[in-house]
């Protein structure tokens, strides 16, 4: 993850300041790309700790295809929508968007239910009546070779009923050699809280895909759009720099045969072998 670090020094030393839709401000790059090969270690960020609960959550979340945010919170706390009214303990990286941008939209919003509109799972599994990941399976399997291998969330005619337009856009997949790969194009980026996020749960991904089809995980590309640091995370940024990355870990999968099959699986089933990291570093989200 050293690669990682050495983005943010060069968007902290070398990026220009701009205003964003948050208001909070941000230091901006454009036009970057990292590279993780899965084969030397799964990658997690080790300079300061990784959600991984919610990394597995939201992705099995996306997979199923919702638009719900409680949803998401019975995926990640394993406990029934009942069971988590109290948002100050059962909230989820998607409640903010659903009690502000969300509601806006006019949608749902109370503690059984907090709609999104058709965000990216929605995309994934129900593009205009296309489930796009089933048929991006079936085609990886059939037609190995292809060059139109893509997953892609960005539906322009549905951004403007969305509660987030995605950040991460599109993706392709690559097979050779009895290995799988995944080049992914991220449109904005917040370098700090969200980019090791987004790295982990594409590179979970590739691998999830990788035991359906029997095929080696190999790299994860990751290209970035405009990358930026928030004005109010600066100091965090300065802190996880001046930190040694640590060894990777190892990703343990469960066995998975099919999509069907993660339904049967909770996130407790997604482990990180000898993860070791520094400690946590705290930042506000800007929503």
């Amino acid at each position: 993850m050293k690669a990682y670090i050495d983005l943010l020094k060069n968007i902290l030393e070398n990026g220009d300041r701009k205003e964003d839709r948050t208001n909070t401000g941000t230091i901006s790059s454009f036009g970057h790309q990292l590279s993780f090969d899965l084969s030397k270690g799964f990658p997690a960020v080790t300079t300061k700790s990784l959600a991984w609960k919610g990394v597995v959550s939201e992705l099995l979340w996306f997979l199923e295809g919702s638009s719900d945010e409680r949803r998401l919170a019975e995926i990640r706390f394993n406990k029934n929508r009942e069971e988590l009214t109290d948002l100050s303990k059962f909230s989820t990286i998607w409640t903010d968007n659903a009690d502000n941008q969300g509601k806006n939209l006019g949608y749902v919003n109370n503690l059984m239910k907090k709609e999104l509109g058709p965000v990216y799972g929605v995309q994934w599994r129900d593009w205009d009546g296309r489930d796009q990941i089933k048929e991006l399976l079936e085609g990886l399997k059939n037609n190995p070779d292809s060059r139109r291998h893509i997953l892609s969330a960005w539906n322009v005619g549905k951004i403007d009923k969305m509660a987030l337009p995605p950040c991460h856009v599109m993706s392709q997949f690559y097979i050779n050699d009895g290995t799988i790969s995944c080049h992914m194009y991220q449109r904005s980026a917040d370098m700090f809280l969200g980019v090791p996020f987004n790295i982990a749960s594409y590179a979970l991904l590739l691998s999830i895909f990788g035991e359906i089809l029997n095929l080696k995980p190999n790299k994860f590309i990751h290209s970035f759009g405009d990358a930026h640091i928030y004005l109010n995370s600066i100091d965090q940024v300065k802190e996880q720099i001046s930190r040694e990355p640590l060894e990777l870990p190892t990703l343990v999968l469960p066995t998975i045969n099919s999509l069907d099959d993660l339904k049967s699986f909770s996130i407790d089933d997604f482990k990180l072998e000898n993860y070791k990291h520094h400690p946590a570093i705290k930042a506000k989200m800007a929503i």
